[in-house]
């Protein structure tokens, strides 16, 4: 009886999605209009006096125009190491790519990578540090591997006993919740804990939650310290002023980005070898669509799915314009569509469901079961979240 409530009320919940933000309270915010943690210099300044330090950080991690790393060796803080996370210090490595460690030419820092084998600071990595911060700009999607290598971090930190800073950044998809809650099962660098695919949280919030629900291995907790932003709340959609990888150029992506992160697990093509990654879908096969398009090797796609083929499928810019920004939820047509109109076996791969996060999502779509009813299946499980989320939020909600 119980759980048939609940599937009520989330059934009430998700009808009325759309509606429950107050308009006047939605802000676009730019970069001018917040105060990330990295700019707020004197608030952790002296959390780094007479430490020795390691950065997380990536091509994201600026303070106006100039890079973290450079402000603080400028501020003559001890920077023993920086840590990259997929696509590399300076973001130009393609998704998945093993990234090797280097040296910094313009500092002459080591640069330990963090993708590939070595995906965690090992003790001997940690041997010379006191204090670890991390400052990379997330996008707010489970599979978006920052976050895993921020968890992974914090596990080191905790096992090494290690202070551990987040210098924390606006979330552009953070003004919702959806998805399929992750299924330990799948768990993997692609999802490494119980939160929907769309969180609707900072990388400081997540840290909090991954800390205080003991989700660190063996229930360990790191000695954890936030700087949070100012100006900034969960009703406000922030503009990215630096493309936070490779293959998310622009806000249409990034807000494209839940829905067609799924068809990294497919036979389709997003877009990777073009100029407009993340913004389109796209087969040889596909008959449908009044679209083309032939990925081409470029900065962020060294060797593109169907690379020298002509796609056929969907332009999706308009749509993402006009559309997917304002509908707080996970857009399924696009994947339900395209797998009725190839009607093949292959069409998902392996990969698949750990981008979903679960086995019922791939079964739903090859089922038929309608959109609006998947989306429905996942309410219980998203309740659960909300309210652990609700306890680590920094930030004025939208709930």
């Amino acid at each position: 009886m119980f759980k048939s409530l609940l599937v009520f009320f989330a059934s009430i919940l998700f009808i009325t999605q759309a509606v429950a933000q107050p308009y006047e309270q939605t802000r676009v915010l730019y970069e001018k209009d917040v105060k990330t943690g990295a700019s707020q210099i004197n608030q952790y300044l002296p959390l780094l006096t007479g430490k020795r330090v390691a950065v997380i950080a990536n091509v994201t991690s600026l303070i106006n125009k100039t890079h973290l790393v450079d402000t603080l060796l400028a501020l003559k803080v001890n920077i023993k190491k920086i840590f990259s996370p997929e696509h590399g210090f300076r973001g130009l490595a393609d998704a998945g790519e093993t990234v090797h460690s280097d040296k910094d030419k313009k500092t002459g820092l080591p640069i330990i990578s963090l993708y590939g084998k070595h995906m965690k600071p090992t003790k001997e990595d940690l041997a010379d540090v006191d204090v670890i911060i991390y400052d990379i700009q997330d996008v707010g999607v489970r599979f978006y591997t920052y976050i895993s290598t921020m968890s992974n971090c914090m596990d080191a930190a905790a096992e090494n006993k290690k202070t551990f800073i987040v210098l924390d950044r606006p979330n552009p998809n953070g003004y919702y919740i959806d998805g399929p809650v992750l299924d330990l099962a799948f768990k993997s660098f692609l999802g490494m804990h119980q939160v929907p695919l769309v969180y609707g949280m900072t990388c400081g919030e997540y840290a909090q939650m991954v800390n205080g629900e003991g989700w660190l291995s063996n229930k360990l907790k790191c000695d954890l310290k936030v700087i949070p932003v100012l100006g900034y709340t969960h009703f406000d959609m922030y503009q990215l002023p630096v493309k936070p990888s490779p293959n998310l150029p622009n806000m249409k992506a990034v807000y494209l980005y839940p829905a067609l992160g799924l068809f990294e697990g497919t036979i389709m093509s997003v877009g990777r070898g073009t100029d407009f990654p993340f913004q389109v879908i796209g087969h040889p096969d596909l008959k449908n669509g009044d679209f083309t398009f032939t990925p081409h090797p470029n900065e962020g796609a060294k060797n593109p799915k169907y690379n020298g083929l002509e796609c056929r499928g969907h332009d999706l810019r308009a749509f993402a314009d006009s559309y997917i920004k304002d509908c707080k939820q996970l857009y399924l047509l696009w994947l339900s569509g395209t797998y009725k109109q190839l009607k093949r076996d292959d069409f998902f791969d392996e990969n698949f469901n750990y981008h979903a996060g679960n086995a019922k999502l791939q079964d739903q779509i090859k089922q038929g079961v309608p959109e609006t009813k998947i989306q429905l299946s996942w309410q219980e499980d998203i309740i659960k979240f909300k309210i652990i989320r609700k306890k680590y939020l920094l930030y004025k909600d939208f709930e």
